[in-house]
């Protein structure tokens, strides 16, 4: 208690010093603001007063091809002064920050010399005594906002070149010919379009950037053989590799947000082959319908990621109808620490769902997501965090009682496949009987929805995971009867989650290597974390009964070429600073995997890459059967007894129709390609 109160205190302290330090900030600021305008206005002054100077003396030459009406005299001059200075205020000239100034900001000031040299001409006209004429009226409005426009664009010029005006050192080393910045990195810019060139400002008029655009690339025939503020713009042809290997340039900058993920492969692909980093620039999009991409949430200049590898758009909760479904709701999700768990219960916090239960059997990772949850929304979030097993059916029955969940997520089972293997009992107790014990609880306690995370491993499952996970699908399709609404989805690996290839990939590259992968031939399909529990959340707003949601996940991804991927955004080359071995496959591991999305025997759902597998699946009493089976098979035995793997495979062998023998499916597949 006295920990937990030492810890609030110090949050406390730690929140009322950042308010401080944002008041102060706030203060200063306001506080140089009035100065910076005197500063502007006195450097204003100044030009008006060379260019009266500069027209006295012409008015003196008396030039009789201007109509002059008397000379330049100090009052004429104050006259015209004060119509300047007011007008740029009226128009808010000296409220802007001219370091960041664009065309608009440009276009205003101009508007406000021409306003002002309007009211000193009509002035003139009703006192003659003030006039200088229209044609001396004119110069002199414009030789004041031609010298108040070249101040701006030294200013702005100086400031991009040596940091801020106020930096008397760093003008110093500029005028001096050594500038500060040698840090920088020369990039070029794949992309001379609007994004493109407004990337290249950014970047030189911000004086604590790393990057200095060095030149543009691009296919366009109308801008190759130019330059855009400076800088030239070259040809993507079969020459451009080798070209930018002459180039004092250390990084590449795909600047082509709208791209389709192939031709961000292909970019991917040509550009590393110069040696440089490829950098990606995120910028927020507007679709057909007005909404942003997702994809692009916000300006970003980064690099290449793992979850880019899969060159494909991201699947997300789009729908306004599937967000407000979980509003106000009491939802729980088992295996709530996990991967995916995890990552729902994130989702679901900030949906204002009306209370989130967090149900793990292992307690660390059900702290951590309970402590994060707690932290970003604190009061604002019901939140309980209950440590049980599935298995445990009076335990799971007194939770059920207690919260009467609207929803249940069920994500808790044992997932591994080499494990598995070893450890087949408690993949049919803990996976399809915790399911059993979850699915008859949230019947018998009203719950609305409930949705089971299945794997593209229940595909004609060749493992003892996979077989597992398809019973676990039969006792959610089994339910169509029922007043709960009943669904199962299906997804493919999850880049990033625990346990899988992707962290181990980062473990062996950090040491060195090798990279380790069971054959060269093994493809899989991939997919991001927020891909997977955005199919999740989308099918538990569209369940009704019995439904089995899969995600079309696009073109399958090489093992090999992912870990070479991982090696090189690593900064290191494969085969040379980090090898790859291969370790053959894993007992239950298929070569290839199967293609989740056969779209002639699947239902296109509203969301264009979830689709609902037409599969009629059993009855109750068939399904009952089954566990029967199953049952039996591991009642009173341990996975570490003799002849426990044959009575486990014996009995899914009897209970699930399409598992087969990996290494019969492993031959048979190869056979099959080689002859296509």
């Amino acid at each position: 208690m006295k920990i937990e109160v030492g810890l609030s205190t110090m949050r406390s302290d730690f929140q009322v010093f950042r308010r401080k330090k944002r008041e102060l900030a706030l203060r200063s600021t306001r506080s140089l603001l009035p100065k910076r305008r005197l500063e502007l206005m006195g450097i204003d002054t100044a030009i008006f007063l060379t260019v009266c100077f500069l027209m006295s003396v012409l008015t003196m030459l008396d030039i009789n091809s201007l109509s002059v009406n008397g000379r330049f005299t100090l009052g004429k001059a104050l006259v015209l002064y004060l119509c300047v200075m007011a007008a740029r205020l009226c128009f808010r000239v000296y409220a802007t920050v001219w370091r960041y100034a664009n065309v608009s900001i440009y276009l205003k000031l101009m508007t406000a010399d021409a306003a002002s040299g309007c009211v000193f001409f009509l002035i003139g006209r009703v006192s003659p005594a003030v006039s200088l004429g229209a044609a001396y009226t004119l110069v002199t409005v414009l030789l004041v906002m031609l010298g108040t426009l070249a101040s701006r664009f030294v200013y702005q010029y100086l400031y991009a070149r040596a940091g801020t005006a106020s930096d008397l050192r760093a003008m110093r080393e500029l005028l001096q010919g050594t500038p500060g910045h040698m840090h920088q990195v020369n990039i070029a810019i794949v992309g001379a379009g609007n994004i493109g060139a407004m990337l290249a400002g950014e970047l030189r008029r911000n004086p604590r950037s790393h990057h200095n655009p060095y030149c543009f690339i691009d296919t366009d025939p109308a801008k190759i053989g130019s330059s855009i503020n400076g800088i030239p713009v070259y040809a993507e042809n079969e020459r451009i590799v080798e070209i930018i290997k002459t180039m004092p340039v250390q990084g590449v900058v795909i600047a082509l947000p709208d791209a389709a993920p192939e031709e961000k492969s292909r970019l991917y692909d040509l550009y590393r082959q110069t040696g440089c980093q490829v950098m990606l620039f995120d910028y927020p999009l507007g679709d057909k319908s007005g909404e942003r991409n997702v994809g692009y949430g916000k300006r970003e200049l980064r690099r290449f990621s793992i979850n880019d590898l899969l060159f494909r758009d991201e699947l997300s909760i789009a729908s306004t109808k599937a967000k407000d479904y979980y509003r106000d709701k009491t939802v729980l999700v088992t295996g709530g620490g996990g991967s995916i768990g995890s990552e729902l219960c994130r989702q679901i916090a900030a949906l204002s769902p009306r209370r989130l239960v967090i149900l793990d059997i292992y307690e660390n990772n059900a702290y951590d997501i309970q402590q994060e949850l707690t932290h970003k929304y604190g009061k604002d979030l019901t939140l309980e965090t209950v440590i049980a097993s599935v298995r445990d059916e009076k335990r799971m029955e007194e939770i059920f009682a207690e919260v009467r969940p609207d929803i249940v997520f069920h994500a808790a089972a044992h997932k591994h496949v080499p494990l598995m293997e070893h450890s087949g009992c408690e993949a049919i107790k803990n996976n399809v009987f915790g399911t059993y014990n979850v699915a008859n609880l949230a019947e018998k306690y009203g719950t609305k929805k409930f949705v089971l995370i299945s794997t593209d491993k229940a595909v004609n499952p060749t493992n003892i995971m996979g077989a597992s996970k398809r019973l676990c699908e039969m006792v959610v399709q089994c339910r169509r009867d029922s007043a709960t609404a009943f669904a199962a989805v299906r997804f493919g690996n999850v880049l990033g989650s625990n346990g899988s290839v992707i962290p181990l990939f980062k473990k062996q590259i950090t040491a060195g290597g090798p990279v380790t992968i069971t054959d060269k031939r093994a493809i899989r399909y991939f997919m991001t974390i927020p891909e997977a529990v955005g199919l999740v959340m989308e099918a538990g707003a569209m369940a009704k009964n019995g439904e089995l949601f899969v995600l079309d996940m696009g073109k399958p991804v090489r093992i090999l070429d992912l870990a070479e991927n991982m090696i090189r955004l690593s900064g290191l080359r494969p085969y040379e600073d980090v090898d790859i071995v291969e370790i053959g496959l894993r007992p239950g591991e298929k070569l290839y995997e199967e293609l989740l999305v056969q779209t002639e025997g699947l239902e296109r759902t509203e969301n264009k890459l979830v689709f609902i597998e037409r599969d009629k699946g059993y009855s109750r009493a068939e399904v009952d059967a089954k566990l029967e089976i199953l049952a039996r098979a591991v009642s009173g035995v341990s996975s570490g007894e003799a002849g426990h793997y044959e009575r486990v495979i014996e009995a899914i062998q009897a209970t699930v129709p399409t598992y087969r023998d990996p290494e019969e499916v492993n031959r048979d597949t190869i056979l099959a390609r080689e002859k296509a």
